[in-house]
This record gives C-alpha cells, structure tokens and sequence, in this order.
C-alpha cells in the first residue's frame, strides 16, 4: 500500500489525498472524464489527475507501436509530479503485444514503468488498462465473458486472443470497426448498447461493455448490468477497481456496477 500524499490544497484535510498518474494517448478524451467521476464518489479519499500523452490518432498496429515507444519520456512526466499511482491508460496498445513466453506485454510494461519510476525514488503503485481489465475480471471470477470494443477487426481479434491467452474464454464479441481515436471518443451510447444487446450472453459470466478506455461507457455500466442480470465492466471500471486495490482502499463507488461495490473482493 502506498502512503497517500498529503493534503495541499482544498478539500477535506481529514481525508486522505492520492495523486493519479494518467499515460494517455494524445487523442483520447474519455479516460480523463470517467476515471475521474468514478474516483470522486469514493467515501474516504480524495484524488487529483496528472496526466502526460503519447502522440497517437490512428488505432493502427503501427501507430501503437509508436506511441509505446514514448512511455519513458511520459512516464518521467508524470514521476515529476510525485504521483502515488500511475494507469498506463491504453488497453489495446498493450494486447497487440501479446505475450512472451507466457508473459503478457501488460505484465512487463508494469515492470518496466516500476523500474524506471524506482530508479528516481520510491515507486509508486502501477497498473494498465489490459492488465487492471485480466485484474478485474479475474477478481468478479469470470472465466467466460462478452466483450464489447471499437477497434477494427484485425484488432479485435488480437485483444480476444490476448484475454483467452490469460485464461478467460470470450463466449462472443463485438467490433465496431473504428480506427480513428477521436471518433471513438464520440460514439454514442445506444450504439454501445445495441452492439451489447445483439450478443449472446447465455454462456457469459460477464459482459466487457467497453474493452477500451477511450469509448464512452460509463453512463451505460449500471443500466445494462441492470438489464442482462450479470456483471458488466468496462475499461474504466477496470481500472478505478484495480486503482483503489493497489492503493489499499475499500472498493465503494456507487451506480456503476457490482464490481466497484463496497461487498466485491480484491484479487491482487
């Protein structure tokens, strides 16, 4: 558990104040909304967003692997601000890695991103969105999911590959077969819940509705959850749920699905 970071600025000074470090690709406009309205409706603690982005437009093989490229420089950034957590926060940037020898490339950016936090000082708590999504899933004991995500196909398959390669079976799924990053910042909620409502979900344990940080799901997690009767996630659930583990704090964050209730179990 990391020490939080003292109070310094308004706020309750009783409670304790976490600073979040966010690694962002240039064009993503959702992260920075719904990470943050899920953190603010903690009981308990308050937290501040430090975030440092990595030039990326075109959800392309090629052009995730040139904003990966840029994590030392954005990871430093974010290090200068005495971060208490960091969120390496691009799902499929990761997943298109895959894994070597067993290992999967979001296991080994954490580390890499420990290390190099390390060298400077005491590291903070570090995460992803692949890996705070394997995390999540793995702490509702979901073996068998739905997935809901933008990307184009090619990619889509990789992140089902990626999920199955963590021992989690993916009973359907749905692309919408979108490359450009800001338009998927702009998709529409009923479209999310279209592509959701066309799956079958009989032989799911839970439903993905947004494989992805930068597609818009949060006003959507609860209502669907509510509808398919079994637990609904979504990037940015993922990652706030693996966020307050890491950090030692209880997991209460009301209206957006049973995972972030205050009865649902860590998993670190």
């Amino acid at each position: 558990m990391t020490e939080p970071t003292p109070p310094t600025g308004p706020g309750d000074p009783g409670r304790p104040h976490h600073r979040i470090g966010l690694v962002v690709p240039s064009s993503n406009t959702t992260v920075e909304r719904e990470l943050p309205a899920l953190l603010r409706r903690h009981p308990d603690a308050d937290f501040s967003f430090h975030s440092s982005r990595m030039r990326m437009h075109t959800v392309s093989p090629e052009e995730l692997r040139a904003m990966n490229a840029q994590r030392e420089r954005c990871v430093d950034e974010i290090g200068d601000a005495g971060v208490d957590a960091v969120l390496y926060a691009c799902l499929v940037a990761l997943m298109v890695q895959g894994h070597t020898d067993g290992v999967g490339a979001h296991e080994l950016t954490e580390r890499a991103v420990v290390d190099q936090l390390t060298r400077r000082g005491p590291a903070p708590q570090v995460t992803s969105s692949a890996g705070a999504l394997v995390h999540a899933l793995r702490a509702t004991g979901a073996r068998r999911v739905a997935l809901v995500m933008p990307y184009l196909r090619p990619l889509a398959e990789t992140v089902v590959a990626y999920v199955e390669a963590e021992g989690i079976t993916v009973t359907d799924w749905r692309a919408l077969e979108i490359a450009d990053n800001a338009e998927v910042g702009c998709i529409a909620g009923t479209t999310v819940l279209d592509a959701a409502r066309s799956l079958d979900l009989s032989g799911a344990d839970a439903l993905v509705l947004s494989a992805c940080v930068q597609m818009p799901s949060l006003p959507l997690v609860q209502a669907a959850e509510d509808e398919f009767g079994l637990p609904v996630l979504s990037a940015a659930t993922a990652g706030a749920f693996t966020l307050l583990d890491l950090l030692g704090l209880p997991v209460d964050l009301p209206g957006a699905g049973r995972l972030l209730t205050r009865d649902a179990k860590a998993a670190v």
